[in-house]
């Protein structure tokens, strides 16, 4: 498996040093290069190739069409000079490039759907942090010593088995009943679990029903990225992904807005604020099965034609459906290669085997952790909890843990437009320091004990926020977004499961533990404590994670088959540098150092890459 890993890998990655390069030596180069596999045959044969699929996938009546898309699929930038293109085609890839937000009603249907269902995870969330004011007085588990471990555990429990049983559903789910299926399913699961919450007669009993709920929401947040991030098209993947954690975090202010409403009830508000969370995941549960099914999916169950009506449902125009199936399954083609033979147990080994595989899980891995270390968690979990022990009434705590929900959703919008410029590893290695240095504060600000009201909260409230927004323009939306996309095709589903188990699992644990961390530890202990861990993310991230940004899911591999040492080697020797001299010591004219990734914008012309008129030809390794 390893060895034909290898040479897939060195049939799509060419080095800078194979090639002559006759341009000035300023001129920034990759170091390495992502060359489109559809440039290794002539034209003609790429058209023959692509009529001969569509013929033997019944889909005949569009070998044509498939014949010029596979032409524009291998010349992307310049399509204007495939022949044969009619003048409907042109204008429709003309202004696709030039309108990055252009796609079809179906598309932002089915993306915003899923992003609805993510409002569920946030609203189960902020529903058990309104309630933790008075269930645990309801239960008689109230107070310090074995009751905090059992507070914890039942706002814990839905993280632990969304990570040990949920996520690791997720395959055969989705096996058997498609995309749409399991999503479906868990949103029935995740539906009737909230509503039977509000229900319970027992801690004993909330516990079991959480636990039930925690295996639908693995389940669903192992599925629910990869189906939007399977839909959406490269350039504006990041964004119309992130929508996830958009609606996750508009589900922690719609469920802190429900706390709010319904605190005046008496004694039925935690079961109110409990029982609410079933509204998102009805909404998805009825809409699911309105949107076509993942191509993706329809092709690895060789499913060829309805793959491609779902493309057709999913973007602008025929020669843009044809175009981006064409090349999902000419890479798809090559990654089958690979895993011949595989199966369940195999796919789940090759995430921790093959080298491709495993640095997507490195980095996937990294931002799922560092996720749980930011700390911003404590804050959602038990943010009520925490304005309380710092002075604020239970109405007031409610109202505050409101403004941090708000402050969620403000700050995340901006990102929809960062995070496919400014990009997924920028934007994290950004934020974490200052992500540190905020919370800290905030730990800090909890020791002043005198003075009026307002100067002693005042000061806790605002570094709490402002910890919110650098986790809104960073860290928040990239976890899901990053582990979506990294992927093959053929191990997706185990290896999101895998980095959904990490970011639950982990979730979990601090869910359990924070309760007691702040007894023992007291409320700076626990800041300090997680703003370290902040730190400590920020360097993984240096290390694992790699810029995905504006590559379609197939170019991914190639982005993937730079060594890790080398990867780490260049950016601690050659990007951080120029970081520091230029931002730092504000040397304006230094010159950008090449990239160790780039796409390469070529011509194949008989076995040699002609990269600019200006550079020699090189012969293709």
């Amino acid at each position: 498996m390893a060895e034909k890993n290898v040479k897939t890998e060195d049939a799509h990655l060419e080095n800078r040093n194979d090639y002559v390069n006759d341009e000035p030596e300023s001129t920034p180069q990759a170091v390495h290069v992502i060359h489109n596999p559809l440039k290794r045959d002539s034209p003609e044969q790429v058209v023959a190739d692509a009529q001969a699929f569509a013929n033997n996938h019944n889909l005949g009546e569009y070998a044509d069409l498939f014949g010029r898309a596979a032409l524009v699929a291998r010349d992307h930038h310049h399509f204007q000079n495939v022949p044969g293109l009619t003048s409907e085609e042109t204008a429709a890839l003309l202004y696709e490039r030039d309108h990055k937000w252009h796609g079809p009603k179906m598309l932002w249907f089915s993306v915003g759907l899923c992003a609805i269902g993510a409002a569920t995870q946030g609203w189960d969330q902020t529903g058990s942090n309104g309630a933790n004011l008075s269930f645990p007085q309801e239960f008689g588990i109230s107070g310090t010593g074995a009751n905090e471990w059992k507070v914890g555990l039942v706002n814990s429990i839905i993280f632990l088995t969304a990570g040990l049983i949920g996520a690791f559903i997720t395959d055969p789910l989705n096996h058997y009943l498609g995309r749409r299926g399991e999503i479906f399913l868990t949103a029935a699961c995740l539906t009737a679990t909230p509503i039977a919450s509000g229900f319970a007669k027992s801690w004993q009993a909330l516990f079991a029903i959480r636990f039930v709920m925690g295996i639908g929401i693995g389940a669903k947040n192992a599925t629910v990225p990869i189906f939007s991030a399977e839909l959406a098209p490269a350039r504006v993947r990041g964004a119309l992904t992130m929508f996830w954690q958009l609606w996750v975090v508009a589900g922690i202010f719609l469920g802190f807005a429900a706390n709010c409403i319904v605190k005046d009830t008496g004694r039925i508000a935690w079961r109110l604020q409990l029982g609410s969370a079933f509204i998102p995941a009805f909404i998805l549960m009825c809409g699911i099965y309105l949107t076509p099914e993942s191509p993706r999916w329809l092709m690895k169950h060789k499913k060829y034609d309805a793959a491609f009506r779902s493309f057709l449902k999913l973007r602008a125009h025929p020669i843009i459906a044809a175009r981006d199936y064409y090349y999902s399954y000419v890479i798809y083609l090559e990654e089958l290669h690979v895993a011949e033979g595989s199966n369940y147990f195999t796919r789940m080994r090759d995430i921790f085997t093959v080298p491709r595989i495993r640095r997507a899980n490195y980095g996937a891995s990294t931002v799922m952790l560092a996720q749980q270390m930011c700390g911003i968690n404590i804050i959602s979990f038990y943010s009520s909890t925490i304005f309380t022990d710092v002075g604020y009434s239970d109405d007031q705590a409610l109202f505050a843990s409101l403004g941090y929900g708000a402050i969620q959703v403000v700050f995340t919008i901006p990102t929809l437009f960062l995070i496919d410029t400014v990009g997924r590893r920028r934007l994290c290695l950004i934020t974490f320091p200052l992500m540190c240095i905020f919370l800290l504060a905030a730990g800090l600000s909890t020791l002043k004990e005198t003075g009026s009201q307002a100067a002693r909260i005042g000061p806790v409230v605002l570094f709490v926020y402002l910890f919110t927004i650098m986790y809104s323009l960073g860290e928040g939306p990239v976890a899901f977004q990053y582990s979506a996309e990294v992927f093959p095709t053929i191990q997706r589903e185990q290896g999101m499961a895998f980095v959904v188990f990490i970011n639950n699992f982990f979730a979990g644990v601090l869910g359990l533990t924070f309760p007691r961390m702040r007894s023992v530890m007291t409320t700076p202990g626990a800041f300090g404590f997680y703003a370290g861990l902040n730190l400590i993310a920020w360097f993984m991230i240096f290390c694992f994670v790699r810029e995905t940004k504006q590559l379609t899911l197939e170019e991914l591999d190639q982005v993937f088959s730079v060594p890790t040492s080398e990867f780490f080697k260049h950016e601690a020797t050659v990007s951080a540098p120029w970081f520091w001299k230029r931002y730092l010591f504000f040397q304006k004219n230094l010159p950008k150092p090449p990239s160790i990734i780039a796409t390469a914008d070529s011509r194949y012309d008989s076995g040699k890459y002609v990269d600019s008129p200006k550079r020699s030809e090189g012969v293709a390794v």
